[in-house]
């Protein structure tokens, strides 16, 4: 058996070591980046409302657009709207919850 083989494995594999851990954020740069990613997400979602919304127009007007063009846009504006309300009620959810805990 080749025990450099073995070693050259060993080497990549890191084993695992409960002392070992990411840095923890700072309650500041969790702050940050929770604001950034929900900021990113209000975004995406008033993006595709817009896109819809144009869309919609187009076709009111009797413009040159596809039917189902119009109707996928309209969907992913719906199911993004959706998903950013169950995520919100998640957060408010998870707050009142952390409201309910005794200190």
């Amino acid at each position: 058996m080749n025990p450099t083989g073995i070693n050259s494995v060993s080497q990549m594999v890191k084993p695992f070591d409960a002392k070992v851990s990411t840095p923890t954020p700072t309650p500041y740069e969790a702050q940050k980046s929770f604001s950034s990613v929900l900021k990113k997400s209000i975004e995406n979602l008033n993006e595709a409302q817009l896109q819809s919304d144009v869309m919609t127009n187009k076709l009111a007007r009797g413009e040159n657009v596809d039917l189902h063009q119009v109707m996928i846009t309209s969907q992913k504006a719906s199911i993004t709207l959706q998903a950013t309300l169950e995520v919100r009620n998640k957060v408010i959810e998870a707050y009142q919850e952390m409201m309910r805990m005794q200190v």
